[in-house]
């Protein structure tokens, strides 16, 4: 069987979204294949998937043979089809796969400039520091040419190897410790380890007779030189990957442990010609200064972990790195791409003074980490997170999140092949409520649509899914995927903060449908014996129907959360997806402030809760006017939460 389409997937199937792309083919028996400009590969090989250099718009065609064919092939269209697949969240803050954006008003480094080494700008941010030169010795083959007899023992060996370094990686994506970004580049790492263009390659020699340590740097670079010769940026940083796999494979063959970056001093600018990002990945981060490379560019791993966890870089110095190896001091301009070797004392005072502002800026925002902004009048304001997966957890608890004010249930449902079954559903909502108890926690239903397909769900084809079969609307007509969802939130509201709010509501019927499916489901777990509770139900404020009916609609439930990214699109007819009306895409439009004020007069009136969960909820220039229209709750993405809470307290402070 096979299907073709064309793939929505942002920027393509590069690392993570192959990935996800070839974890989800494995999960079927069935051979799979994808097809593009006539060239096949496996589906279940990420490093071939990279290789075929799929990009967004492009067309491919799936084919699949086996028991499970047309399963496999349903969910494999479905991720192609889907813009956010193996993506961050759409709300979180670029931690990726993009350069970095050149920082507002940042001028040239002062002092010293002309002297500066260039190279490019990876991760934005300015560091002065000790350098601590990572220099690791390169590996040569032995060079030995195998007897008939020792083949056989070579590949074990080999195998062997690849096993220890997988184990390793594996225990590593375990560890608690690892963020949701660099978990996604070691797994894309981890696969590479397993792939068998790497492994079959590598084989291949050794059965030539050459030792496994010769054969794997081989190996290596013949894939790394697929990469390279790809007409894509970020599949030319894959080179980079490729070659680290390959070095730890050599290194346990070889017995040795590759030099630690354990001992890097508090604040020392990392220097080395070429960092795993294996290797950086799991360096204590939390004391590297800035990272200077001679390898590397924007799109590489190295500088999508720098920007991640907000360390300057600079990369792709070349040979320049090498006058860096005896250096005492690094200064480092990660806007500009400028390093400088042992800065004068000039250049020592530009960055002091740089890294100083910008520290102060962030210590300003970190003091309100622990601040529960109330206004003049003892009206607490609760600021919470916008998230979408428990991975996200520790970035909201980072930022002083008040409870959750939108959890996203789609990508649950998107992550899996197969529709999530009640228990983990329940699991996830539950583990939800511990971690933000005893703050509120809002789980919006699944508000999913022809434009986000998912396996288990078939989407008829329509002209416009923005105003189609989605959200709410879908739920109602399948019970079946609904009520499995209402009774996990139910079981999972024994933890006493769980809310729920239903999206795309457009007609107060719709609320009283979904009651009629929660006393249903009510009744069914308490004949079951299973332990569960009611919650609070409200709904996302986004068509312009619920803000014309809001007085109506505030009449029969618990709360309103205004989704100001759809209310806004759809009150001024403009698609939020295309960049030729993106100007009438502004929430500060009379319109769309009206429809807000409206919504805001109306749950006021009726003594319930009006929250914001849109983009705009995390505008310090917007936020004083929300409040004053009556809103007690912002949820926005945990990087704008201090920052949030420090605009109420100003607007406090000023009565």
């Amino acid at each position: 069987m096979e299907r073709s389409t064309i793939v929505r997937v942002h920027e393509g199937l590069h690392a993570r979204p192959a990935t996800r792309f070839v974890k989800l083919a494995k999960g079927f028996e069935s051979d799979v294949e994808l097809v593009k400009d006539g060239k096949a590969v496996s589906a279940k090989s990420s490093v071939k998937l990279m290789l075929l250099a799929v990009k967004e718009n492009q067309e491919v065609t799936v084919r699949a043979h086996g028991a499970d064919a047309i399963e496999a092939i349903e969910a494999l269209i479905g991720y192609l089809e889907n813009p956010k697949a193996g993506l961050d969240d759409e709300d979180s803050q670029p931690t990726g796969d993009a350069g970095p954006k050149a920082a507002v008003g940042s001028a040239p480094t002062a002092s010293g400039a002309a002297n500066a080494l260039r190279g490019v700008a990876a991760s934005e941010g300015f560091a002065i520091g000790p350098a601590f030169a990572h220099f690791p010795p390169d590996i040569a083959g032995q060079g030995r040419v195998l007897r008939a007899e020792e083949i056989e023992g070579e590949i074990d060996r080999f195998r062997t190897a690849v096993g220890a370094v997988q184990a390793r990686m594996d225990h590593a994506l375990a560890q608690d410790s690892l963020s949701a970004g660099d978990r996604g580049i070691v797994a894309a790492l981890r696969d590479i380890a397993a792939d068998d263009s790497l492994t079959g390659e590598a084989e291949g020699l050794i059965k030539g007779g050459n030792d496994a340590i010769s054969a794997v740097i081989t190996a290596a670079s013949t894939i790394a030189a697929d990469f390279s010769a790809v007409d894509d940026h970020y599949l030319n940083a894959r080179a980079d990957d490729v070659h680290a796999v390959g070095r730890q494979i050599c290194l346990v063959l070889l017995g040795q442990d590759d030099v630690s970056l354990e001992n890097i001093p508090e604040g020392a600018i990392l220097i080395a010609d070429d960092i795993g990002a294996w290797d950086l990945a799991r360096a204590p981060l939390k004391r590297i200064g800035g990272v200077v490379c001679g390898h590397g560019g924007a799109t590489s791993h190295i500088a999508i972990i720098a920007r991640s966890h907000g360390i300057p870089a600079v990369l792709g110095l070349g040979g320049q790195v090498n006058a860096l190896r005896t250096a005492r001091d690094v200064a480092l301009d990660g806007n500009a791409g400028h390093v400088i070797i042992d800065p004068d004392e000039a250049t020592r005072a530009d960055f002091a003074g740089r890294v100083e502002a910008a520290a102060k800026e962030r210590a300003g925002l970190t003091v309100f980490k622990t601040v529960t902004p109330k206004l003049a009048d003892g009206r607490i304001i609760e600021v919470a997170a916008n998230i979408g997966s428990l991975e996200e957890i520790e970035a909201a608890q980072e930022a002083g999140a008040m409870g959750i004010g939108l959890f996203r249930t789609e990508l649950l449902f998107m992550r899996h092949m197969h529709l999530p079954s009640e228990d983990m559903q329940a699991e996830t909502y539950a583990a939800l409520a511990k971690a933000f108890a005893p703050y509120p926690v809002i789980v919006r239903t699944l508000d999913i649509g022809g434009d986000k397909p998912i396996a288990g769900i078939e989407f008829p084809d329509e002209e416009n899914p923005f105003l189609g079969w989605r959200g709410i609307r879908m739920c109602l007509d399948r019970p079946d995927i609904f009520k499995r969802q209402l009774r996990a939130l139910l079981r999972a509201a024994v933890h006493g903060n769980i809310k729920v709010m239903l999206p795309m509501v457009s007609d107060i019927s719709e609320v009283r449908q979904t009651r009629v499916l929660i006393d249903e489901c009510t009744v069914e777990l308490k004949a079951e014996g299973v332990p569960h509770a009611s919650f609070d139900l409200g709904v996302m404020i986004e068509t312009p129907a619920a803000v014309l009916i809001a007085p109506a609609l505030a009449k029969e439930v618990a709360f309103f959360s205004i989704g100001t990214n759809d209310l806004t699109q759809y009150i001024m007819a403009a698609d939020r997806l295309n960049p030729t009306v993106a100007k009438l895409n502004d929430v500060t439009n009379p319109a769309v402030m009206s429809a807000i004020e409206m919504t805001a007069k109306a749950g006021v009136a009726a003594g319930i809760m009006v929250g914001m969960c849109g983009e705009a909820a995390g505008r310090p220039d917007l936020i004083a006017t929300f409040v004053k229209m009556g809103l007690t709750e912002l949820s926005m993405s945990p990087a704008s939460i201090q920052r949030a809470k420090k605009a109420i307290m100003a607007m406090a402070a000023e009565g």
